[in-house]
C-alpha cells in the first residue's frame, strides 16, 4: 500500500499518534471489497464513502479515544484490530474491532460516548465518516439505514453476551471467595487439632505403657477406673469455664502440682484447667495411690483429655464444613433444574450463610411472614440477586449495623424489602444506581454490575424493584409476581 502520512495537527478530533493518510482511490476501493457488512455496495456508493471519509493509520499501542470521550465518527476498518477495554474491568475486553467491520457511532445509534479506552492491539489502516454527515450518506447510500440497524442490533446481543458473562464471573467470584473465607477458619482448626494429636497420641501410649510398669493391683485399677468415671460426671455437669476461670484455675493446679512435686506441671495444668477439674478432686485418688502413680495417673488422665478435646475439635471443624457445603449447594440449587419452587425466607437465609464472615457486628432482623407461599422462580438467580442487594447494603453500613429482612404478601405479588441504616444513597443518584457499570465504590472496589444484575434477574421474573433512600434508613424492595407464566 502506498501512501503519504501526514501528522495531525494539534487541534485535530483524532488523538495523538494518529496519522491522516492520502492513499490512492484504488487501494481503499479494493480494501473497502473486502467489507463484508459492504456486501452488495455499487461502485459508485463506495467511492461516496471514500471520497467523503478521512483516511488514518494508527501504529499498535495508540489509544484513539479514552472512555467518556464524545463519540463523533462512524470507523470502517480496513485493517488492524483495536479492543475497547473498561479500566477496572479484570476479566477481559470489552469488545473487538477487526478488519472489515462497522465500528464506533453508527446512525440511529443512541451512543454519546465512548464506553472505554480503545487501544490499538495491530496497526490498524480505516476511513473515519463525521456524524453531520450520516444524512448525507443515508440518502447516497439507501441501503445503509438497513445494514447500520443490523450492526446495532448484533452490537447489543454481543454486549448482552459480554454483561452476562461479566455478571456470572462476578457472582461465581464473590461466591468463591465466601466460601474460601468460610471454610480456611474450620479447615485450619481441623488440621491444627488433627497434627496436635497425632503428637498427643504418641505421649498417650507412652503414659499407658509407664502406667503398665506400675503393675497395680486390681483392686486400685478398680478405683482408678471409678474415679475416672466420676470426675468426668462431675465435670460435665459443671459449666465450661471460660478463659478468665481457667486461668485462675490453672495457676490454683500449678501450685497444688508443684507442692506434691509433680513432674511436667506445666503440662498437666491446663489441661486439667480447660476440662474444668479441681484439685479438691483428687482427694479419692491420694487415698488409693503413691506419689509415683499420683503423677502417672494424673499424666495419663491430662492425655486423655487433649486427645478428646481435639477429637472434638476435629469433628466440629469438618462438621462446619459439611455444614458450608449443604448451605453452598442450596444457595446454588446445585444438580436442579432452573426453576423451582423457592421458599423466600430459607432463599434470604442461604444467602446470609454465604455472608457469615462480614455479620459478626451486623444484627439480623427477620420479618418473615410464616404463611408467605413459594414462588416458582430461578433459585440461584434470586440468591444472586439478595447477594448483590445485601453487599450493597453491608458496604453502606461497613459492615457494622442493622440489616432488616422483610418478607410478605401482597395482592398476586410477593414484596421482600431489605433495609439498612447505612450512609444511603444521595436523592440526585437515585435514577442511576441501576445502570450498568454506574457506581460509587473507589476504583478496584466495585464494577458497577450488581444492581443492573438484580434488576435483569427481576425483570427476567417480571417484576419490578423500587429504592427508598435516606441516610439511615436505605431500603430495595423487590415485587415478584407469584404466577410466573411467560417469565423467562
Amino acid at each position: 500500500m502506498e501512501t503519504s502520512a501526514q501528522p495531525i495537527a494539534e487541534d485535530s478530533a483524532l488523538p495523538a499518534g494518529v496519522s491522516v493518510l492520502h492513499s490512492p482511490e484504488h487501494e481503499v476501493l479494493d480494501a473497502l471489497r473486502q467489507v463484508r457488512q459492504l456486501d452488495g455496495l455499487t461502485e459508485k456508493e463506495l467511492l461516496w464513502l471514500v471520497q467523503h471519509s478521512q483516511e488514518f493509520f494508527a501504529p499498535s499501542g495508540t489509544r484513539v479515544f479514552k472512555d467518556g470521550d464524545p463519540a463523533t465518527h462512524m470507523t470502517i476498518l480496513l485493517a488492524g484490530e483495536i479492543q475497547v477495554r473498561r479500566q477496572y474491568v479484570s476479566h477481559g475486553s470489552l469488545s473487538i474491532g477487526r478488519s472489515g467491520q462497522i465500528t464506533g457511532l453508527l446512525p440511529f445509534s443512541r451512543m454519546k460516548t465512548h464506553g472505554g479506552n480503545g487501544l490499538v492491539t495491530e496497526p490498524i489502516w480505516g476511513l473515519r465518516l463525521p456524524r453531520e454527515l450520516f444524512p448525507e450518506m443515508l440518502a447516497a447510500i439507501p441501503s445503509m439505514s438497513q445494514r447500520c440497524v443490523s450492526i446495532l442490533m448484533d452490537r447489543v446481543r454481543e454486549m448482552t453476551r459480554l454483561e452476562q458473562q461479566s455478571e456470572k464471573l462476578t457472582a461465581l467470584g464473590k461466591l468463591a471467595a465466601n466460601l474460601a473465607h468460610e471454610l480456611n477458619n474450620p479447615a485450619s482448626a481441623a488440621q491444627r487439632a488433627a497434627s496436635n494429636l497425632l503428637e498427643e497420641l504418641r505421649v498417650y501410649g507412652r503414659v499407658s505403657f509407664d502406667a503398665g510398669r506400675l503393675c497395680l493391683s486390681e483392686e486400685q485399677e478398680d478405683r482408678y477406673k471409678v474415679w475416672n468415671q466420676n470426675i468426668r460426671a462431675a465435670v460435665t455437669k459443671r459449666p465450661i469455664p471460660n478463659p478468665l476461670e481457667a486461668g485462675a484455675l490453672e495457676e490454683r493446679w500449678m501450685g497444688w502440682l508443684e507442692q506434691q512435686k509433680i513432674a511436667e506441671a506445666w503440662s498437666i495444668a491446663p489441661a486439667l484447667a480447660e476440662a474444668g477439674v479441681e484439685p479438691e478432686d483428687l482427694v479419692e485418688l491420694e487415698g488409693f495411690l503413691d506419689g509415683e502413680a499420683i503423677q502417672i495417673a494424673l499424666t495419663h488422665f491430662a492425655s486423655s483429655l487433649r486427645a478428646e478435646r481435639m477429637t472434638g475439635a476435629v469433628l466440629e471443624s469438618t462438621a462446619r464444613i459439611f455444614e458450608l457445603i449443604r448451605a453452598v449447594q442450596q444457595y446454588s440449587y446445585m444438580d436442579l433444574a432452573p426453576m423451582q419452587d423457592v421458599d423466600l425466607a430459607q432463599s434470604l437465609e442461604n444467602t446470609l450463610s454465604m455472608l457469615h464472615y462480614r455479620l459478626h457486628h451486623v444484627h439480623i432482623v427477620r420479618e418473615f411472614d410464616p404463611d408467605l407461599p413459594r414462588i416458582t422462580a430461578n433459585g440461584s438467580e434470586l440468591n444472586q440477586a439478595w447477594m448483590a442487594l445485601l453487599e450493597n447494603a453491608l458496604d453502606s453500613m461497613r459492615d457494622r449495623g442493622t440489616i432488616r429482612l422483610r418478607t410478605q404478601l401482597s395482592g398476586d405479588t410477593v414484596r421482600v424489602e431489605i433495609w439498612d441504616d447505612g450512609r444511603g444513597i444521595p436523592p440526585e443518584l437515585h435514577s442511576r444506581i441501576f445502570e450498568p457499570f454506574f457506581t460509587t465504590k473507589s476504583p478496584g472496589h466495585g464494577l458497577g454490575l450488581g444492581l443492573d444484575a438484580v434488576q435483569r434477574i427481576v425483570s427476567r421474573h417480571r417484576g419490578f424493584i423500587e429504592v427508598e433512600s435516606k441516610p439511615g434508613a436505605t431500603c430495595f424492595q423487590v415485587r415478584i409476581p407469584l404466577q410466573q407464566t411467560g417469565a423467562y
